[in-house]
């Protein structure tokens, strides 16, 4: 298949008309970049259709670029309280290569395909569109569970050349989004690895990381554990519209505290950055963490890939529209003036004075804090490679 064109850098007016919906990061479905045909709406001089009261209200209709647009259910519009649906999807393979050399692991496990947190800002947004799903609400509503994650990775480590390193969980998609509680896939997958003493990190943005605290904390016993929080901002008004459906700030924060209470390594991920929106926050979010626990402290800036850049633009003109333009110039400023730049080495941390800057006030603030510390370097000599199929009942780790 030919590697499709780059997307031009973007503007708001890119996205199709749709007013914003409470509890998700975008209300559009805006087409994928593999989509051979797209549609858009001509009224040719004929006035915009009056709509019923109660779609009126529920902002079916905007004006869009100039030109009024209808968004219409049989056109482009989701429904006004659209709700989550999460399909199987058995999987040949669980684990995931990785040959980025900016990226820290080698192995991924994402159990599912979406995530329901509906982050404006998040990079594997564009993965849905190999799935023929829009990047942007299809990516919060239409998930997907790999519901052999478990069999799949017992077999995986079975395999007589499989050579073990620290598995990171959740590195595109968050695992313990709301359907983790239904699917329960993620703590299948932390059984096999508990069963067989295999090192993993998890990233998340959930609270419901604690429902596991018994796996953690044997694996934090062993030395093979440890997990990254993420905390974008303090301010629950700004994380309601960033992330509308994940953990509020203070959960997140005491869930922090609850790990590092129980002896799980723990730090947090102050991520992404976003100029002049949550990067005011810095040294309070690190402060907050150090108190919580948290060991060390990581940190990206906002990086808008492929779809993301359309969408997240849309999601400054209806949320801070006074502030759009600053907010963009800044991040091309990061990006050596695109709005990405997808260089290995620059696209998480960005170059330049700002990069620089944004840099020294993480570090200055974890010194500060007590959270400079380096993520521990998990212990893989223990693993015991597990059988193929489960033994009845489980096998815990010989070591514990």
């Amino acid at each position: 298949m030919r590697k499709p064109d780059p997307l031009p850098d973007a503007t708001p007016d890119d996205r199709r008309a749709a007013a914003p919906i409470k509890g998700r990061g975008t209300a559009t479905r805006l087409a994928h970049r593999f989509e051979a045909r797209t549609r858009e709406r001509d009224l040719a001089g004929w006035e915009p259709v009056q709509m019923p009261p109660a779609r009126e209200k529920a902002g079916a209709a905007r004006e869009h670029s100039g030109s009024a647009m209808v968004a219409d259910e049989s056109f482009d519009a989701p429904p006004v309280s659209p709700h989550t649906t999460c399909r199987p999807e058995p999987c040949r393979t669980i684990l995931s290569r990785n040959d980025s050399p900016d990226i820290p692991f080698t192995w991924a496990i994402n159990p599912y395909r979406g995530c329901e947190h509906g982050c404006i800002y998040c990079y594997a947004r564009p993965t849905h569109s190999y799935l023929n799903l829009s990047p942007g609400l299809d990516f919060e509503t239409q998930l997907t569970a790999k519901a052999n994650a478990a069999e799949a990775l017992r077999r995986e480590l079975a395999r007589p050349g499989y050579r073990p390193s620290p598995i990171q969980i959740g590195s595109a998609t968050d695992a313990y989004q709301p359907v983790e509680r239904e699917w329960r896939l993620t703590r299948q997958v932390l059984e096999v690895l508990d069963g067989c003493c295999h090192p993993y990190t998890i990233v998340t943005k959930s609270s419901g990381v604690e429902r596991d605290l018994d796996l953690l904390v044997r694996a934090a016993a062993r030395n093979q554990v440890y997990v990254m929080v993420s905390v974008t901002s303090l301010d629950p008004a700004l994380s309601g519209r960033l992330e509308p459906r994940a953990a509020a700030p203070w959960r997140r924060l005491e869930t922090v505290r609850r790990l590092a209470s129980a002896g799980v390594p723990v730090g947090v991920n102050v991520a992404p950055i976003i100029p002049f929106l949550n990067e005011p926050e810095i040294e309070q979010i690190i402060e907050a963490a150090a108190r919580a626990g948290a060991r060390s402290i990581h940190y990206t800036v906002v990086r808008l890939p492929w779809e993301v850049n359309p969408l997240f633009q849309g999601w400054l003109a209806d949320h801070v529209p006074d502030k759009a333009e600053r907010i963009m110039a800044r991040i091309r400023e990061l990006h050596g003036g695109r709005d990405y730049e997808a260089d290995f080495g620059r696209r998480m941390k960005g170059k330049g004075l700002w990069a620089d800057l944004i840099r020294q006030r993480v570090h200055k603030a974890a010194v500060r804090h007590g959270a400079a510390g380096a993520p521990p370097l998990l212990d893989a000599t223990a693993f015991r490679p597990p059988s193929p199929e489960p033994a009845a009942g489980g096998q815990a780790c010989l070591f514990d």
